[in-house]
């Protein structure tokens, strides 16, 4: 089974921040992890700002993002979920950066595991989308 992971999962299992254990417990469920080619995006900009506030060496950051991306079985190109992310976006009155990891689970029929409350919220508007809070 495949399982959508956004990158506010993702990022736990490279940053210490609350419930992490509970995000590298993912890791080793034997799902196949997928999520939009985003996250590369969203996890580089955790980092950044980890390294901005001091707590991670800016020499560490790039080894952060390369660890945190492995553990994806796929990364999925934007161009093929953009429209669905679109109509998504548009519909929910959410942003479309969200509507991203909300299409590639209504796409792959799988569930999307998220910590970002608002994402959850919106995602329980969309038919067809199984959400888990971390």
């Amino acid at each position: 089974m495949s399982l959508v992971v956004d990158a506010s999962v993702a990022v736990k299992w490279v940053l210490p921040e609350a419930a992490s254990e509970r995000a590298v417990a993912i890791r080793h469920g034997g799902e196949d992890l997928i999520a939009p080619a985003l996250v590369y995006a969203e996890i580089g900009s955790a980092l950044w700002r980890a390294v901005l506030r001091g707590d991670v060496a800016a020499t560490e950051a790039p080894r952060a993002l390369s660890a945190a991306a492995a553990h994806y079985g796929r990364i999925i190109p934007l161009s093929e979920l953009a429209e669905s992310a679109l109509q998504l976006a548009m519909q929910l009155r959410h942003p479309i950066y969200d509507c991203f990891y909300l299409a590639l689970a209504k796409r792959e029929r799988c569930p999307l595991i998220t910590a970002d409350a608002k994402l959850v919220a919106a995602g329980k508007r969309a038919k067809g989308i199984e959400l888990r809070a971390l």
